[in-house]
């Protein structure tokens, strides 16, 4: 971050001083007590089950200089306090203001399944000509995304920013901070379709990462494979440029085929301006395909050479609890365990049986998709149906969806193995009940099922962590 005045702060806020010097200087800002540095600024949030404002005086402890607050009270007159209407909306206003200083491309990232893969593979591909600011984790929320615009110094060029929603209208306000200049969607799919209703809801959501969808300086990159993205080709409501990138579709920019999967990488050719060219990913799966078609997209339209962003996207690695795959000495162990949809739950099959060892079998240990609404019992019955389809030998199914997911499975494959767990611990000695040398496990879930749990027993087990 670069140096920010209080009298800055002050402004972007319409805040109050209460106490403390309006020419001070602040050099970072956080809204966790424990995460400051020297000059720091302390933003407590209120949220349904905490309010920040009780750990202020823990902020000054741990180096802060400066707070704000909804409050009047001042409890240390040797700092600063502002006084604000709303800490959340000036964290946003503040950051806000904050990009207004940079004239980098900021390169916007959403989508309902891998937005950080994508990211990650954007940032990646571009690094190798350009000092790349992106956003860590997933922090593309409300309160993340302000926080990574605060990231930006003036020694990156280009930043890569993830902006997540789950209900109606918050897409907006973060676009509208992070204002990007370039935007992919990765996909349509039904997470958070309990607040949102529909996937036109969805869809037309994501949209509005770009803030002026009538600004045709702006490009947004599509996945031409999904319907609901390609239908917005023929939108002419749409004003902004817009470029598709796919595998099945024939109405490409950017087009993949001739796509091998080894244990180790995935390999495709590239059709681009009525030329050919190899590319390679160190990761597995079709949906890192996806990834880097939206990488080389973009990199092209910043003037990269394919051989420039072909050496960033070598440089890609899986984030943990990603797909992030553990060989070890008996078994492999897919760790997928970040959260789950069923377009993920998919993809994560998917990538097991691509690294599946003919030796051992594949087990699936899967808990509840979260957030699904109405749609819950039916989506995790397909799922079960997708899975047994998929030819995966064994389910172990985890959560108050579980019978739905067995259910779906048996309908499809009476003689697969199955069994219902209630819990992370049950399921993982039952789990190990079954394993035998050369098996291959893919787990996933939720992030509210905490099935990284099962993961960490099992490499304390059967390898080290």
């Amino acid at each position: 971050m670069e140096a920010l005045f209080i009298k800055e702060i002050l402004s972007a806020t319409n805040g109050m001083l209460l106490s403390g010097n309006i020419n001070e200087k602040i050099n970072y800002i956080s809204t966790n007590s424990n995460n400051m540095q020297p000059n720091s600024l302390f933003i407590p949030i209120i949220g349904e089950k905490f309010d920040g404002h009780n750990f202020i005086l823990s902020s000054f402890t741990n180096g802060a200089i400066a707070t704000l607050t909804q409050h009047n009270k001042v409890e240390d007159n040797s700092k600063i306090y502002i006084k604000v209407n709303n800490t959340l909306e000036s964290l946003q206003n503040i950051s806000k203001n904050y990009r207004k200083k940079f004239q980098i491309p900021i390169i916007g990232v959403t989508g309902s399944v891998g937005k950080t893969s994508t990211k990650e593979m954007i940032a990646s591909a571009l690094s190798s000509k350009h000092n790349v600011l992106k956003t860590s984790g997933n922090m593309n929320s409300q309160i993340g995304l302000p926080l990574t615009i605060l990231r930006v110094e003036n020694k990156h060029n280009i930043a890569v920013v993830e902006l997540g929603i789950s209900k109606f209208n918050e897409m907006s306000k973060i676009a509208d901070i992070a204002n990007v200049d370039k935007a992919v969607i990765t996909n349509i799919g039904i997470s958070h379709i309990e607040n949102l209703k529909t996937k036109e809801n969805i869809r037309d959501e994501k949209l509005k990462i770009i803030n002026d969808l009538n600004d045709k300086d702006k490009t947004l990159y599509l996945n031409a494979d999904d319907k609901l993205l390609f239908e917005l080709e023929k939108n002419r409501t749409v004003k902004s440029r817009k470029v598709f990138f796919g595998v099945n579709s024939n109405l490409c920019n950017y087009k993949a085929s001739n796509i091998k999967i080894n244990n180790q990488s995935t390999c495709f050719d590239l059709s681009f301006n009525e030329h050919t060219y190899k590319i390679s990913v160190p990761s597995i799966g079709i949906h890192n395909v996806y990834n880097a078609l939206a990488a080389i997209s973009i990199g092209t339209d910043l003037g990269m050479t394919i051989d420039e962003i072909q050496a960033g996207i070598l440089s890609y690695k899986t984030e943990s609890m990603r797909q992030q795959i553990h060989y070890l000495e008996k078994i492999t162990v897919i760790d997928d365990s970040y959260n789950a949809s069923p377009d993920s739950i998919k993809s994560g099959i998917n990538v097991l049986n691509a690294v599946r060892n003919k030796n051992g079998k594949t087990i699936a240990v899967l808990a509840d998709m979260l957030e699904l609404g109405d749609f819950s019992k039916t989506e995790h019955f397909e799922l079960g149906k997708f899975v047994a389809n998929a030819n995966v030998d064994s389910i172990i199914a985890i959560g108050q969806y579980a019978k739905y997911v067995i259910n779906g499975a048996l309908s499809i494959n009476p003689n697969i193995y199955t069994n219902i767990c209630m819990s992370n611990i049950i399921a993982f000695n039952k789990l190990n009940s079954i394993i035998e040398g050369n098996d291959t496990i893919l787990v996933k879930g939720s992030r509210g099922m905490h099935t990284d749990e099962i993961v960490n027993m099992l490499l304390n087990k059967y390898g080290n962590i």
